[in-house]
């Protein structure tokens, strides 16, 4: 049962926070700025909890304000999305989305596609995190992820399929000239091989066996970076032997300033998805990032296929 005065002093919540005062959320909101006082106690009252501490100087979020203005704002973007399919026929993206992106990839392939979206709709904003880190979508608030590699059942999430990355060893010219190209992968383990950043403590590479099947391989680590480009670099300088997808290295491979090795077990391959919390509605903002990602994917040379 919904309560009649559930949605009391929410909007003023959010306008205090968001302008800074009583007094701008009281000019923003057209009442009084004791008004504005009274609601924000009313709904502190109603919660059982300090939303706010409250000085002369300043207002600052208690860690539950926090929370809740959080979940208001979502919930305010989700009305204003509804409405504005009511009004115009069709739900529109508005509002904040907070994304995690792999950093490489998401600078490369998946910020064009985000720019070209916020281009067409003037109402949605960017909250973007580039990292290695698998993060816990649901419990930190983020609202899509694109993640590289194999998902673990997680009846929380939700995912789409965007597409593969494939993997090859390399090392510069330099490199191979000096120590010699690996002849097996059991050479990995006494070559310099420089790795992402590591989710395990005994790393391992992806490799094809004689039937095809991939199976890990340990390496031995001397270098160790948690960006993509960063490990290019490495490479290119002549640190060792790196394992990278085919769109990361593709213009490096062409001029010849990085040569694959062990061509024999390469092919290995990583799917490529968008991930982000179950719910039975899909918000418009949402939505239009998704398909705006699998409609990227779906062209040749996007970077999200081999």
């Amino acid at each position: 049962m919904i309560h009649q005065d559930r949605f009391t002093g929410l909007a003023e919540f959010v306008t205090t926070v968001r302008n800074g005062s009583f007094t701008s959320a009281a000019a923003h909101l057209g009442v009084t700025s004791s008004a504005v006082g009274k609601s924000l106690s009313r709904l502190e009252a109603k919660l059982g909890t300090k939303l706010m501490h409250r000085t002369t100087r300043r207002l600052t979020l208690t860690s539950e304000g926090q929370e809740y203005f959080e979940a208001c704002v979502r919930i305010l973007e989700d009305l204003d999305g509804v409405e504005s399919g009511i009004t115009t026929g069709r739900e529109s993206p508005v509002g904040t989305i907070r994304l995690n992106l792999p950093a490489a990839f998401g600078r490369r392939h998946v910020m064009p596609v985000l720019m070209g979206l916020t281009a067409r709709h003037p109402r949605l904003d960017l909250s973007v995190m580039f990292t290695e880190r698998t993060t816990d979508i649901v419990n930190e608030g983020v609202d899509l992820a694109v993640r590289i590699g194999s998902l673990g059942d997680d009846a929380d999430l939700t995912a789409r399929r965007l597409g593969t990355q494939r993997l090859l060893i390399c090392a510069s010219p330099a490199y191979i000239a000096a120590q010699g190209a690996p002849a097996t992968p059991r050479d990995l383990l006494t070559r310099d091989c420089i790795i992402g950043w590591r989710r395990v403590p005994r790393p391992t590479w992806l490799l094809k066996d004689e039937t095809g099947a991939v199976a890990r391989h340990e390496i031995h680590v001397r270098l160790e970076f948690s960006d993509g480009d960063a490990m290019v670099q490495a490479a290119l300088a002549g640190g060792g032997l790196c394992q990278l997808p085919t769109w990361l290295i593709s213009d490096e491979l062409a001029a010849g300033r990085l040569v694959p090795v062990l061509d024999a077990c390469a092919g290995a391959e990583m799917p490529i998805h968008a991930v982000w919390p179950a719910s039975r509605y899909l918000q418009p903002k949402l939505r239009v990032v998704i398909d705006a990602l699998a409609d990227a994917a779906s062209m040749a040379g996007s970077g999200f296929n081999p």
